[in-house]
């Protein structure tokens, strides 16, 4: 099995300034190669350690991919440090990545100076991917390691490195032979990873030795299931991990709220789209959180009209059409509430599915009945509302993203339901 390592290069990550999301990209694009992420390591800004790292790696994998480093200044070290890496102290201009950078800076109105020109320049001991984002070009290394090993140093700037990997991805499937590998993700939401680890462990104990299982636990998402496969024929692998999943949903029920490896958000929006539903919302103690995650997903503007954050009770009342006898009966915070909350704004905007959300976030608020923590999350659908309440017990800014997950899902469960009816 083709084995690989990822190298990310920068102080920047190691004292938490910048968050790496380059591992993960590049690790789901070469693993959908076949190939199989054995370390994710992280250098520092010193060339004798990225020499003596990056050895290492290549000792042990076939192919090491590093980001970072490529900069124009002078704590970007990393061209230098894989030049003697690789046996050499001289260099060349590569005309390809040179007219990439005069266009780059052209566009912006900038002049190219000789710190940009120098971008371009590479080791003469490496072939070269253009960078068609950025100034600096990815550089391959070859016959490193035990002399079969590939180093790719790609940009650090997450956007370039993503729009190189496609490139990166099929050079390394011209130059090495690659196995089936199969993941398979299932979506879970509403039990905890010990519960859900409880209720599927026998399903787990039957598992074919060939079949991996991990829990891999967010709490936005919830807890995603993943099921590998590493080596065999595509088609036999496909069959297999079908069966378990049908196996696995009879056990699961609606816990499941997808197969793909998604977000609530994205769920909800794949389904409004095929069906040409529209939803709003109206939030409280959530502030627009869940608006701005139904916004995130490209193409939302299909299927969300708006949302209406009525923090205050007279913007309930007044916009929402919240009757102030509910609110006085039942209380801000209350079942009745949040059914008349997403009534409103269904009727306000015209939509087919509404939601809202009113609770106590913290710190404060809260009472015996409903303490801080608390959120009704109600839904306006063709056939009703209805509500439901959760709890939480975290501080304010975890309690509204669990708050809104928990909405969403909620959401996503009746818009399921009544799509089945």
């Amino acid at each position: 099995m083709l084995k690989a390592s990822i190298c990310t290069i920068g102080d920047e990550l190691l004292i938490g300034q910048v968050i790496d999301t380059n591992s993960a990209h590049i690790s789901r694009a070469i693993g959908a190669i076949g190939a199989k992420v054995t370390a994710m390591v992280s250098i520092p800004d010193d060339g004798s350690r990225i020499i003596s790292d990056l050895k290492a790696q290549l000792a042990d994998n076939d192919i090491v991919i590093t980001t970072g480093g490529l900069g124009p200044t002078k704590d970007d070290i990393t061209k230098q440090a894989l030049a003697t890496l690789s046996g050499t102290d001289k260099y060349y201009m590569h005309e390809g990545q040179l007219q990439i950078v005069h266009e780059i800076l052209k566009s912006r109105g900038l002049d190219v100076l000789d710190i940009n020109r120098q971008q371009a320049m590479v080791p003469d001991t490496c072939e070269v991917i253009l960078n068609k984002r950025g100034t600096a070009p990815v550089m391959v290394f070859r016959g490193l390691g035990k002399g079969n090993s590939t180093l790719y140093a790609m940009p650090g700037v997450p956007f370039e490195t993503e729009a190189a990997l496609p490139d990166v991805v099929a050079d390394i499937v011209a130059h090495y032979p690659t196995d089936n590998i199969l993941h398979r993700n299932i979506m879970t939401y509403g039990m905890a990873e010990s519960a859900l680890a409880k209720k599927i462990s026998d399903w787990e104990d039957a598992l074919p030795k060939e079949v991996h299982l991990a829990y891999l636990p967010d709490p936005l998402k919830g807890v995603r299931l993943r099921l590998s496969i590493y080596s065999g024929s595509l088609d036999n692998e496909t069959q297999v991990l079908d069966n378990k999943i049908d196996e696995l949903s009879k056990i699961l029920g609606d816990v499941i709220y997808s197969f793909q490896d998604d977000t609530l958000e994205e769920a909800i929006g794949r389904i409004l789209k095929e069906n040409n539903l529209t939803l709003s919302a109206a939030e409280s103690c959530t502030g627009g959180e869940i608006a701005h995650l139904i916004t995130t997903v490209p193409g939302s503007s299909a299927y969300f009209l708006g949302s209406v954050t009525s923090y205050a009770v007279s913007v309930k009342e007044k916009v929402l059409g919240v009757p102030a006898e509910v609110i006085e009966k039942y209380g801000v915070v209350s079942s009745e509430t949040a059914c008349a909350m997403a009534d409103g704004v269904r009727k306000l905007t015209g939509s087919d599915y509404a939601v809202s959300t009113t609770g106590y976030a913290g710190p404060g608020g809260g009472d015996e009945r409903y303490p801080e923590g608390t959120v009704w999350v109600g839904v306006a659908t063709p056939e009703g509302v209805f509500s439901e309440k959760f709890n939480y017990k975290n501080d304010r800014r975890r309690n509204i993203q669990r708050f809104a997950a928990s909405a969403l899902h909620f959401l996503l469960k009746q818009i399921q339901r009544q799509r089945t009816l």
